[in-house]
């Protein structure tokens, strides 16, 4: 079974913001266990700008804010976390192999299967491949990013059949365990529905930039893909082990729908920023829910954005009620001329398709 774990900043560091060599050396012991019993492993770790403040006198209350700094500080941090990778799997007689991605990696195909092929040659080499987002020099990472997509994203490269998202609480609880002592552990999620999102409320910590809906989010994806996701706390002992055996009470369990996404269309759905919303008719919608259609110019009513050919876009109901997203192959002011035209109305040269069905996405 190849397992991605993914570890993030709030579960890495100390009281005062700094890596934690004992944190990682937990995680690291754990995943020589997974190896001993005949498991691969990708280690999906946050960290690098945690791990580069202190060196740069930027700890705690002097923290930076701004993105052009946080680059900076990243750069400096990455290669000091991941010295402490090597060090502590050497102890266990195990190789870590750095894998730095950006967003880019996931929406260029070549990039893609460069990327694929190079962490699948490093596990059949024996590396345990160390992923981070490359904070250094992707802007959208430092602003958006939490790695936990990113170890979704991972999970589905490598076809893993199991991805552990490690936090600071055992799961995905009833409620905020800090208002409603009573809360309790969701031990299986079947479904991810608006009322799991709504459970698992904002970001996290000052240090982590995910927290809980962040993860239920990468377990979507990862819902999406067929692989099984595990949310459980980094600190509970044998913590992945249990994951891979499926002992209960490990954390929340999201199982992987029974259909799963390829890879284009996962590109499609998670991987790249919506830039306008496209609105169709009844007809239209139908047409591409029903019957696998591709959505032509006389079934959009309404445009909505500023957006290029080959931009990702949502697709809405007249009532905002979003059900799709895909590629489209017009921009928005020659959609905004050509809507509600049906294909025979159309001028010599202009193309029949808004959205081709290969590059559209049903969205739940």
């Amino acid at each position: 079974m190849i397992v991605v774990a993914k570890i993030g900043t709030s579960s890495l560091t100390d009281g005062v913001g700094e890596v934690s060599r004992p944190a990682i050396e937990k995680l690291c012991a754990e995943v020589a266990e997974l190896r001993a019993i005949g498991h691969q492993v990708v280690i999906v770790t946050s960290g690098a700008i945690a791990a580069g403040l202190p060196s740069l006198g930027m700890g705690d209350a002097n923290r930076p804010r701004d993105a052009r700094t946080l680059q900076a500080v990243s750069a400096v941090g990455q290669s000091r976390l991941m010295r402490t990778y090597d060090d502590v799997l050497a102890t266990h007689g195990l190789i870590g192999g750095q894998v730095l991605l950006a967003p880019l990696d996931f929406m260029i195909r070549q990039q893609y299967l460069h990327a694929r092929g190079t962490l699948t040659r490093l596990l059949e080499l024996g590396v345990v491949p160390v992923v981070n987002e490359n904070d250094a020099i992707a802007d959208d990472e430092i602003r958006f990013g939490d790695n936990d997509r990113l170890a979704a994203l991972v999970a589905h490269l490598v076809e893993a059949e199991l991805l552990v998202l490690l936090t600071d609480t055992a799961g995905l609880l009833t409620a905020d365990p800090r208002l409603d002592t009573s809360a309790s552990l969701i031990e299986e999620i079947v479904e991810i529905d608006h009322e799991m999102e709504a459970l698992a409320g904002g970001t996290g910590t000052v240090r982590g930039s995910g927290g809980m809906a962040s993860k239920i989010a990468a377990a979507k994806i990862s819902a999406w893909t067929g692989v099984r996701a595990v949310i459980a706390s980094a600190k509970r002992d044998g913590v992945l082990v249990d994951a891979v055996e499926g002992v209960p009470g490990v954390g929340t369990v999201v199982q992987p729908r029974g259909i799963r996404l390829g890879a284009r269309k996962l590109w499609i759905a998670f991987a790249v920023g919506s830039s306008g919303q496209i609105v169709v008719d009844d007809g239209a919608k139908s047409a591409l829910v029903d019957q696998n259609r591709s959505l032509l110019p006389a079934g959009v009513v309404g445009v909505d954005g500023h957006f290029g050919p080959d931009d990702a876009v949502e697709l809405a109901t007249p009532d905002g009620q979003v059900f799709a997203k895909g590629l489209t192959r017009m921009g928005s002011t020659m959609l905004e001329e050509f809507k509600g035209r049906r294909t025979s109305d159309l001028p010599a040269g202009v193309m029949h398709e808004v959205i081709h069905r290969d590059d559209l996405v049903m969205l739940p």
